[in-house]
Formats: C-alpha cells, sequence, structure tokens
C-alpha cells in the first residue's frame, strides 16, 4: 500500500488502520468520518474490478436525477467471474422500484456497485457506525428510509471476483438459494432484522413520517401471533424483488422468523 501511495501525489491516497470490527465497520468507519469530504463518494474493495466506465456512468446518472440536499444513491448489478477474471455470471435482475418497504428485508446491491452524493455522506454520517449486518444493506436502509433516492442500475459495469475466501460472494444459484432459506430457518435473517430494527429505532428520527410508522408496525411482527404477523405483513407491504424471495418472506412470518 505504501509503495502505492508513493506513485500518488501527496495527499491523494490515505492509509489508515480500521477498527478491525469486520468488513461492516470498516465501510462505515470511513463513510461516517467527518473529515473525509468530496464532490461524491464510492466504495471499492480487493474483490473488485472497475469497468472503466463505472463512474462516468454513475455521476452522469447522479447529477442528471439528484435533487438539491437530498440523499441520492446509485447501485446496480455486477458481473461475477473467476480469479483470473473469467466471466460466469451475473447478479439477479430486480425491476420493482427501490423503496423503504424493500430494503427492511433485502439489500438489493452490493456495495462495489454505490455511488452516492454529499447529501447521503451526511445522512451517513448522522446515524454513525451503528451495530449493523451490512454497510451496503444499512445505506439502501438509510438513503430509503429518510425519503432519500435510490437507482438500480439493470446494467452491470463492475466485475466482482469469487474465490474461496470472499466473505460474501454470488447469492443468484440454486445453492445460494438454498443456503438462504435454511439461513431463514436457522434465525440468522432473523438477527439481521433485529440489529437493524434496533438501529433505526435508535436513529428514527432520520426517518421521514410515514417511514416510522412502518417500521413501527414491522416492529410489531416479532411479537405477534400468527395471523398477526400475516396480517400487518400485508399493512406493511412489504416486498422483495421476486416473486419466490416474496413468498419466503411470508414463510419466514408465519414460522416467526422475521
Amino acid at each position: 500500500m505504501q509503495q502505492y501511495q508513493a506513485k500518488w501525489p501527496s495527499g491523494k491516497l490515505a492509509i489508515r488502520s480500521g477498527p478491525q470490527k469486520g468488513f461492516c465497520q470498516n465501510f462505515l468507519s470511513l463513510a461516517c468520518d467527518p473529515e473525509i469530504k468530496a464532490d461524491y463518494y464510492a466504495f471499492c474493495d480487493q474483490d473488485d474490478v472497475w469497468l472503466p466506465e463505472k463512474l462516468s456512468i454513475a455521476l452522469v446518472n447522479i447529477v442528471f436525477n439528484q435533487q438539491l440536499n437530498i440523499p441520492y444513491l446509485y447501485c446496480g448489478r455486477t458481473y461475477y467471474v473467476t480469479d483470473n477474471l473469467k466471466p460466469y455470471g451475473i447478479s439477479p435482475l430486480f425491476v420493482f422500484p427501490p423503496s423503504f418497504r424493500n430494503a427492511l428485508v433485502q439489500s438489493i446491491a452490493g456495495g462495489n456497485t454505490m455511488v452516492f452524493n454529499p447529501a447521503l455522506k451526511r445522512l451517513i454520517e448522522k446515524a454513525g457506525p451503528l451495530d449493523v449486518p451490512s454497510h451496503d444493506w444499512w445505506v439502501y436502509i438509510l438513503v430509503t428510509g429518510s425519503g432519500g433516492l435510490a437507482f438500480y442500475d439493470q446494467v452491470g459495469h463492475i466485475l466482482y471476483r469469487q474465490h474461496d475466501g470472499s466473505l460474501v460472494g454470488s447469492n443468484d444459484t440454486y445453492y445460494a438459494k438454498t443456503k438462504r432459506l435454511i439461513m431463514i430457518f436457522q434465525g440468522r435473517f432473523q438477527n439481521w432484522n433485529k440489529k437493524n430494527i434496533a438501529a433505526l429505532v435508535y436513529k428514527r428520527e432520520l426517518l421521514s413520517e410515514l417511514n416510522k410508522e412502518t417500521l413501527t408496525w414491522f416492529s410489531k411482527i416479532r411479537t405477534a401471533r400468527l395471523m398477526e404477523r400475516i396480517r400487518i405483513l400485508g399493512v406493511c407491504g412489504l416486498y422483495r424483488q421476486t416473486r419466490l424471495g416474496t413468498i419466503t418472506l411470508y414463510i419466514a412470518a408465519v414460522f416467526n422468523k422475521l
């Protein structure tokens, strides 16, 4: 890193020690730092290969669609490649609009695809480095929960290398889908929701009035009886990006795994 830093002009590349609490807190420690100021921001890690047009397309999208002082997030699909960059897949195509009702139960894009404006950076700072499952899911929750805007690009502009050491990888194979279903019954999805809900309740003032109400109903699901859980799920209007995903959501509600 120091050798690479020496190739850049002074002050262009900073090297710092993270909190050493995993990838999520590493990213949030940077995103929450008020001393880091730029026109726009993007996440990147060691598994990423950005295609040449990745940033230009994201910035054009933000510039033409953002509103003054409104948090705006650009994100999208990724191409899966092997260690030697041989392509073998692409992340699922999502067609339903990004929203808080989706964000509460699903993260639609990897952090390596995200580019966002200063208004969203300030929102992340206000929230702080809370104990949440994933930085990219949390950013999606924050931007939609606050009334900001999120854009999901259906065209991928990044190569995501998959290897045995990947902490988070491809999620569109039958194996991955089965594994996610198993995780639901093991309570992992429920634990993730518990952390997100706790963080949102703690920073409730950052949410719009409508989304505060949605959060209240979603929180009640966890202690409600069976039929009440199903009813609340419908009242909240929660959805995942595929029909099978939404069905899985209702299955989780039936077995009280939300």
